[in-house]
């Protein structure tokens, strides 16, 4: 199993990013987190996110202008890898 699932939704029209980013979020098995790639802040994002359970942080991205990495409440493991990857710098 992959820790990190990566989606890219940078050139998908509204309201395609945040459609795909729920369906995949929902997807996560424990240890994984999702890592979202956007052309711009994902403003609704964050309060769907909040009401479905999920935790997320999000960084100034390398090739997109916006990086968001979601994983479940309370899944210590996937946190533990996110705040790794966060704190190693890029990629």
């Amino acid at each position: 199993m992959t820790a990190e699932v990566l989606l890219d939704v940078s050139d998908l029209e509204p309201p395609e990013p945040l459609v795909q980013t729920l369906e995949a979020a929902e997807q996560l098995t424990p240890g994984q987190y999702l890592r979202m790639l956007h052309r711009r802040d994902p403003c609704m994002l964050f309060g769907n996110l909040d009401e479905r359970g999920f935790s997320y942080q999000q960084r100034e991205g390398t090739s997109t202008a916006v990086e968001v990495f979601i994983w479940r409440q309370g899944d210590a493991e996937a946190e533990s890898r996110v705040r790794q990857v966060l704190s190693d710098g890029r990629p």
